[in-house]
């Protein structure tokens, strides 16, 4: 049975459950930041899945690159599965624009971070669940 990791539930939006994975929004508004769990149970590291579920993570996150291209217009999307804080397989999909906070290095442990307003979070939520659509 599937359950999403206690540090990714407090640190993240619900966007919306592709086929595979849960896509979440990143609680942090200085980068378009989506984070998709594959929703299988013990999940770690990507080539632990099986062939299918490796071909439909691939597919579901370039799903959500170019929903946060179309939305935000990045000059670099930045893809990652690091797990080190958080063992639970996840992907990090983050649009990333020159003269950005962390720019040109990694968002991770740079120290910037800016919460969602509540109101601003569901408006968002809303518009990436309508780009994931029409992205099917």
């Amino acid at each position: 049975m599937f359950s999403l990791n206690e540090r990714l539930q407090a640190d993240t939006y619900p966007v919306m459950d592709l086929d595979l994975c849960r896509v979440l929004l990143m609680n942090n508004a200085l980068w378009p930041w989506l984070i998709l769990v594959p929703m299988r149970d013990g999940a770690v590291e990507i080539h632990r899945l099986d062939e299918a579920d490796q071909i439909t993570l691939m597919r579901e996150t370039a799903r959500a690159s170019r929903a946060l291209e179309t939305l935000f217009a990045p000059d670099k999307m930045n893809v990652g599965a690091l797990g080190n804080m958080v063992p639970q397989l996840h992907v990090h999909v983050i649009g990333r624009t020159r003269g950005d906070p962390a720019w040109p290095g990694p968002v991770w442990g740079s120290g910037h971070a800016e919460p969602y307003e509540p109101a601003a979070a569901a408006a968002l939520v809303e518009r990436l669940a309508e780009a994931l659509q029409a992205g099917a």
